[in-house]
């Protein structure tokens, strides 16, 4: 075809007739795909981004542009298929890989875009499928590849050629593009699983989000011809010496993967470890996110969970007692007080009903008689001080409606008189 297309260039002035009717019936192919593909946007792209924000992903993956991926997606398969099924003259080639090869670039701008990936990876993705396509659609892809394989260095007994470096940036690209939309596919899959609980899916989410990149490197390793025999001593010294200085991420990876499996801590868990008090946010691969009432999120390794006392509120049970320290004078009516304190508790709106809220007399103090009350919550991830500030708050007002005194401190101070010899 590219010797076809340089004699034309070199022979002719201007195309034949037969030629100018090839090509006036490609453009005319070339203009009903881009129509078909415009109308499978506008038709069809409403439908097909409603089931995929309702079945697939409800987050900003490909947000607002599934019809444009559908559209030019659509366009370059029409259009490729018309240009490989006819040995086509090299005007009508051009016009058509012309065609062909800008809607394979916009539409993989619209997928690596819809995957948030850079807009300079996008549009560089985009510039080589068109070069390749319309390289190919005149017959001078050989031409294009034998060119790029000129230009190299040698290593060793290796080559390195823009070849073989474009050829491995397009598949890193494509694999890391592939296991970006797989692992969000298979996330919202697993969320929406049914006859497991939230962490049997967390747990399900982040072997598979490993096992995609796993699976994903041998198969670039493959694409590429890669032999992994040649970088045999090499990959196990480099191996060791990772080994070494990733041997706190691994660690904090396999107690993350531990701690999903025997489900000791959860997302939604409320813990304290150390002076970090909060619920478990989420459970990463390196570290786990505790948010505290403050609203500031600690980012606790998973080991330190795993080799440290974590004291989990929620673990077996999210109900959590309150304590609540309330001492009255010696002088009140004491029967009284303690009925106040039980109203107060339990007119509490996160006070539990079950179990039934207590008040103890604990011990008779220097001040006053001491009493604590118990009461029951659920919530625990909402805090407990704001439970004991509003049950103190309405005991307050309980008190002083029905005239019962607070315990004040008091001291007995003896002056004695010293007389000098």
């Amino acid at each position: 075809m590219m010797q076809r297309f340089g004699d034309w260039l070199a022979g002719h002035n201007l195309p034949s007739p037969p030629e100018l009717s090839e090509a006036g019936i490609a453009a005319a192919i070339a203009f009903a795909a881009l129509l078909l593909g415009w109308l499978a946007g506008r038709k069809i792209g409403p439908r097909v981004a409603e089931l995929w924000m309702r079945d697939v992903d409800h987050g900003p993956l490909f947000s607002g542009r599934i019809c444009e991926v559908l559209r030019h997606g659509v366009a370059t398969l029409l259009l490729g298929i018309v240009l490989a099924a006819w040995p086509w003259h090299p005007l009508a080639a051009l016009g058509l890989g012309f065609a062909t090869g800008a809607a394979a670039a916009m539409f993989a701008i619209a997928v690596l875009r819809g995957l948030n990936l850079p807009r300079s990876v996008a549009w560089s993705a985009a510039a080589i499928a068109f070069a390749a396509i319309l390289s190919h659609a005149i017959g001078g892809f050989d031409a294009t590849r034998e060119t790029l394989e000129r230009v190299g260095i040698d290593i060793g007994q290796r080559r390195l050629t823009l070849l073989s470096l474009l050829s491995i940036a397009v598949t890193v690209l494509l694999l890391f593009a592939g296991v970006r939309l797989f692992n969000r596919i298979l996330t919202q899959w697993i969320a929406g699983a049914r006859g497991f609980d939230p962490t049997q899916k967390l747990l399900f989410q982040k072997l598979a989000a490993i096992a995609a990149v796993v699976v994903a490197f041998f198969v670039g390793i493959d694409l590429l011809g890669i032999d992994l025999t040649a970088f045999a001593v090499f990959s196990g010294a480099f191996g060791l010496a990772i080994g070494f200085g990733l041997q706190k991420t691994i660690g904090n990876l396999i107690a993350g993967i531990i701690l999903l499996m025997d489900r000791s801590i959860k997302p939604g868990d409320v813990i304290v470890v150390g002076d970090s008090f909060g619920w478990v946010n989420k459970i990463g691969v390196r570290a786990v996110s505790v948010v505290t009432r403050d609203g500031k999120e600690h980012l606790i390794p998973n080991e330190i969970l795993m080799t440290q006392e974590v004291e989990n509120w929620s673990y077996t049970d999210r109900n959590v007692r309150v304590r609540i320290a309330v001492t009255v004078s010696y002088d009140c009516d004491l029967k009284l007080a303690q009925e106040l304190m039980l109203r107060a508790a339990k007119e509490s709106p996160r006070a539990l009903n079950d179990p039934p809220t207590n008040v103890r007399l604990s011990a008779f103090g220097e001040s006053g008689v001491e009493h604590e009350i118990l009461t029951w919550i659920s919530d625990p991830e909402s805090g407990v001080g704001n439970v004991k500030s509003d049950v103190l708050n309405r005991l307050w007002v309980m008190f002083q409606e029905n005239g019962i005194a607070l315990a004040l401190p008091q001291r007995e101070v003896r002056i004695t008189e010293r007389r000098g010899d």
